[in-house]
């Protein structure tokens, strides 16, 4: 697996990796699968002990990812944000060659291909080795839709998003009423609560920070679902 060690938030379809290393944790981003899908491989730079965030598809390609000498990190535990098929496809091949637990919300639990070790609620709180994430419930996307947010004692945060925040807008929603869920949730949950200089990582495509995105908000909510 080629890793890119200069991080733009940026990746291609089959294309290489791209890492961020941080002072207590490394994030290695790798696009996968035809919908050109994020994974995430978050590994703690004490203990080597890792978390993947979507296990989208491309189980040969995670694993390439996890990589396979002597001091490969420790896969423990694999994350679904939300319940979509093109989430998960390689959930169970990948938790399983690894034996790492899986995780997700118990709204959108039923759906994946293996059943969570751990349900999360917004506000639990996950590890990786000694860094901490917190469970921040986005409803809307899906009833389920979780992201995951690393406060970065030495930096800004860093937020995971999945389908419910990218560049440009809130994630697609079924309904008005489900459009107007999420947007409040966006703003009360995610922008309410963090830093411009927040970083943050989507489910499809490139990365951005809160407040790049943050001046759109109202035109968000005027365009509508």
């Amino acid at each position: 697996m080629n890793i890119v060690e200069t991080y733009t938030g940026h990746v291609d379809p089959g294309g290489a990796a791209t890492r961020r290393t941080l002072d207590a944790l490394t994030i290695t981003k790798l696009s996968v699968g035809p919908m050109d899908n994020n994974t995430y491989l978050l590994v703690c730079r004490e203990s080597n002990e890792a978390l993947l965030i979507d296990a989208a598809n491309d189980p040969d390609r995670i694993s390439d990812l996890v990589g396979h000498g002597p001091d490969r990190p420790s896969l423990r535990t694999v994350v679904t944000t939300h319940q979509h098929q093109d989430h998960w496809q390689a959930l169970g091949a990948v938790a399983g060659a690894n034996g790492a637990n899986t995780a997700a919300h118990p709204l959108d639990a039923g759906p994946l291909p293996v059943p969570p070790d751990f349900l999360v609620e917004h506000g639990d709180t996950l590890s990786v080795g000694q860094v901490t994430l917190s469970v921040i419930h986005l409803r809307g996307h899906t009833p389920g839709s979780i992201a995951l947010l690393y406060r970065d004692p030495a930096g800004h945060p860093h937020l995971f998003t999945g389908d419910s925040l990218f560049p440009g807008g809130v994630g697609k929603t079924g309904s008005p009423e489900d459009f107007t869920s999420l947007m409040d949730d966006v703003e009360s949950r995610i922008f309410g609560e963090l830093p411009d200089e927040t970083w943050f990582y989507p489910g499809h495509g490139d990365d951005s920070t809160l407040g790049a995105e943050r001046p759109k908000l109202g035109e968000w909510r005027e365009r509508g679902w």
